[in-house]
């Protein structure tokens, strides 16, 4: 949205209400009867009134990534492809639209109406992205408890998977990087030319946002691809799931391989048996190592 003192108290206010509803269960009735528009809420709605087409469309574009984030801070295993995000989007500009025809002096009632549909629909969102949502959450507790998710200081990365920065062949890929971009920032800082990928909004140079299951490796381009904790962390609990889309993260892995000049290293934890005990030794040559100080076990793939 455009940087203007209005604008800005949009997004607090946006915030205030994302916060007010922070952590509580889509899935239980007590979670979903007390998502609920807060009470400063109404004077935003007289603002969404007097947005324009395209202030409009940033605010859609804003809410959705906001509510992506507070989705992914609960659960670091959802996954929201394009076209999941657009039916985000679609979702908030159908709430704008419904905003736009209250009454002026609308009752509370009504604003609890529409926040209630507004809730149900997400509800229904989230369980068609991310079916095994349901499940995981179908119990009475009003509250969710997030699944751990950290953001790791550089050095402990490289050293966590054996990586020596004397090796390291460029240009450098970091899936799942973090919004900080700690390890790709630490890298750039040293002279390497070094890229990440996440889902987060961010205007570092260096980084593309997107999804990595949707991400373009390109053939035969990176000297080395580095993921801690992050795309093998997910591809283990696919592969453990019912539901799982561990065949689209098979393949996934094997573009990444490809992606690698000859020489080049894929480094990731935690590992992989499942898969690695398949790779062709003729094309690549497995390493696999402790993690210190923990039971996870960390890899290196070097195309060969």
């Amino acid at each position: 949205m455009p940087n203007t003192e209005a604008d800005e108290n949009i997004r607090k206010q946006i915030k205030e209400q994302i916060s007010f509803n922070k952590g509580k269960n889509l899935f239980t009735a007590a979670g979903s009867h007390s998502l609920q528009f807060i009470e400063g809420t109404a004077s935003l709605i007289d603002k969404i009134r007097t947005l324009d087409v395209q202030s409009e469309q940033l605010l859609i574009d804003y809410l959705a990534d906001e509510s992506l984030q507070e989705f992914c801070r609960v659960n670091q295993y959802f996954s929201f492809n394009t076209e999941s995000v657009t039916e985000l989007k679609m979702l908030y500009t159908e709430l704008n639209q419904k905003i736009r025809l209250l009454n002026v002096d609308a009752q509370q009632s009504e604003l609890d109406k529409l926040s209630q549909e507004h809730y149900t629909k997400l509800c229904d969102w989230l369980v068609r992205t991310n079916k095994f949502a349901e499940t995981m959450y179908a119990n009475d507790e009003e509250y969710v408890q997030p699944v751990a998710c950290s953001e790791y200081a550089p050095d402990l990365q490289l050293r966590l998977l054996h990586i020596d920065l004397e090796s390291l062949q460029e240009p450098i890929l970091d899936i799942g990087c973090g919004r900080e971009l700690n390890l790709v920032n630490y890298l750039c800082d040293n002279g390497f030319e070094a890229y990440g990928i996440d889902r987060f909004e961010n205007n570092n140079p260096f980084y593309t946002k997107t999804d990595w299951l949707e991400y373009d490796y390109q053939p035969n381009f990176w000297g080395t691809v580095i993921s801690n904790l992050g795309f093998s962390n997910h591809f283990v609990h696919h592969n453990l799931r019912v539901d799982g889309n561990f065949k689209v993260y098979a393949q996934k892995y094997m573009e990444i391989l490809a992606s690698l000049k000859i020489g080049g290293s894929f480094y990731y934890a935690p590992n992989l048996p499942f898969i690695e005990k398949h790779l062709d030794k003729n094309k690549f040559q497995y390493s696999g190592f402790r993690v210190e100080g923990s039971e996870f076990a960390a890899s290196r793939v070097v195309k060969l």
